[in-house]
């Protein structure tokens, strides 16, 4: 065990220096189980629909330690990909208009590692961690109605990542409240009541229903009400996000999420044209190659129904 402690402000600084928004530091421990009994329920009842992976490796979600043999702390980080008043793709969820932020963030935090002298376990969103529960942990913010993690008026259009170190930290930070869900969110309902296919209620999301998960994770066709709910953005829906009273018209400095001349210029009509060259060119090093060519035109060619 490395016995040299942490310091937590030079971790925080070096963090944000390299262009995440927010940082926290948590002793690594189990997670608590009020928390877990909550997510083995939201499983048991099907509403992760196809995403199986989500089923797996419950003892390792549920203890880092088991991650990283010998760690002590927890390092979540946040960064914005909110693009603020400059201009997007309607097509696409805002979060697939850039770089592919798995690439983005593992780069950064080699770095972070790096610069710190340290060694440890980097996680972006392929980790079976319970992320957004870390990012409460940390103090960055509380999971909303809508199941994202939020940041006080700042909104959820944050990629998390986490960082599992081996060193005691000097300080560690509290959550901003006593419980991980809804408690910022008071009596606001509004990522429900925005939700058009009903996949959002007060026990969390339904992902069967989701039109994030349907255009993204689903494989095979699309049932007919997705298709009548689609509207212009056929990848992904940003609707429950865009809708918290939270989320800042303040745009991510990092221009790895910024979209391209080339993505912003095409039309709906260019869309529906749109070939397999095109598609390679378009979206090389994005997070949008998860749907591939073909489910990308499923969704395009459903989205005129």
């Amino acid at each position: 065990m490395n016995s040299v402690r942490l310091q937590r402000d030079v971790v925080k600084a070096e963090a944000l220096r390299l262009g995440f928004s927010h940082c926290g530091l948590a002793p690594a421990e189990e997670v608590d189980k009020a928390f877990m009994r909550h997510y083995e329920q939201w499983l048991s009842e099907g509403r992760q629909a196809g995403m199986h992976y989500m089923e797996r490796y419950l003892a390792l979600r549920r203890d880092p330690r088991l991650l990283l043999p010998g760690a002590r702390t927890v390092v979540s980080l946040a960064m914005s990909y909110n693009p603020g008043t400059e201009p997007t793709q309607p097509a696409l969820a805002w979060y697939a208009q850039g770089r592919d932020y798995h690439d983005v963030l593992r780069q950064r935090l080699q770095i972070l590692l790096q610069v710190l002298g340290l060694e440890g376990r980097i996680c972006v969103d392929t980790a079976p961690v319970m992320e957004k529960y870390w990012a409460w942990r940390c103090g960055l913010g509380w999971i909303g109605r809508h199941t994202q993690l939020v940041v006080p008026r700042e909104g959820s259009a944050f990629f998390l990542a986490e960082l599992l170190l081996t060193q005691e930290s000097d300080h560690y930070d509290t959550p901003l409240y006593s419980r991980p869900y809804h408690e910022g969110c008071g009596r606001c309902r509004c990522c429900i009541e925005a939700c058009p296919t009903l996949a959002l209620s007060d026990e969390g999301i339904d992902a069967r229903r989701c039109l994030s998960y349907l255009t993204i994770e689903h494989r095979g066709p699309l049932p007919q009400e997705t298709c009548r709910h689609l509207s212009e953005c056929f990848y992904g829906c940003d609707r429950c996000m865009r809708a918290c009273p939270h989320l800042s018209h303040e745009a991510t400095p990092v221009e790895d999420f910024i979209p391209s001349d080339e993505l912003l210029s095409m039309s709906p009509a260019d869309w529906l044209r749109l070939t397999p060259l095109q598609y390679q060119s378009l979206f090389r090093g994005s997070a949008v190659k998860r749907a591939k060519y073909e489910g990308l035109m499923r969704n395009i060619q459903a989205n005129r129904k």
